[in-house]
């Protein structure tokens, strides 16, 4: 039975930024969860960052995968440099994925971390911009297929061509 990288926010768990959670009632979501297929992860956590912590944005070119490359950073509105949280907790999300031979993972777009179509700019003044924050990069380079949060029916296609 395949495994699925899960943003724990996705889930219930209250680790976002804010100190709350973006929870899915996506059926098919709650069925991989009775199937015990979910692997949950909070790369911002598992990096050290508490909850709530300040919001962070990815400043820099290429977005996360700038920050993989050492090319781009993650800071907080007040300037502090997180990017060594960032990579600590993709690092962490890479090695849970390995463990549970994971090849899918459904993240919570829009985050510097798990975005998987946009993340913000960089300014905190709310512009989106097209890329993938600093876990799904990580993941996407090691050959995981990273979706989005409202992506779970394409996700669901992606696991029946694997099995």
């Amino acid at each position: 039975m395949e495994k699925i990288l899960v943003s724990a926010c996705l889930l219930g768990e209250k680790v976002r930024y804010h100190g709350g959670d973006a929870a899915s009632a996506h059926s098919t979501l709650r069925r991989w969860e009775k199937e015990g297929r979910l692997v949950s992860t909070c790369p911002e956590v598992a990096g050290g960052l508490g909850t709530p912590r300040p919001p962070a944005e990815i400043v820099g070119d290429e977005a996360g995968r700038g920050v993989v490359a050492r090319a781009a950073f993650v800071r907080t509105r007040a300037g502090v440099d997180v990017t060594d949280q960032f990579m600590a907790g993709a690092a962490a999300a890479l090695d849970a994925a390995r463990r549970h031979g994971v090849r899918i993972a459904i993240l919570k777009d829009g985050s510097p971390s798990c975005g998987s179509s946009f993340v913000y700019d960089g300014t905190f003044a709310g512009t989106q911009r097209a890329g993938v924050g600093v876990t799904a990069a990580l993941l996407q380079e090691n050959d995981i297929r990273v979706f989005g949060d409202h992506e779970i029916d394409a996700a669901e296609a992606f696991l029946t061509e694997l099995e």
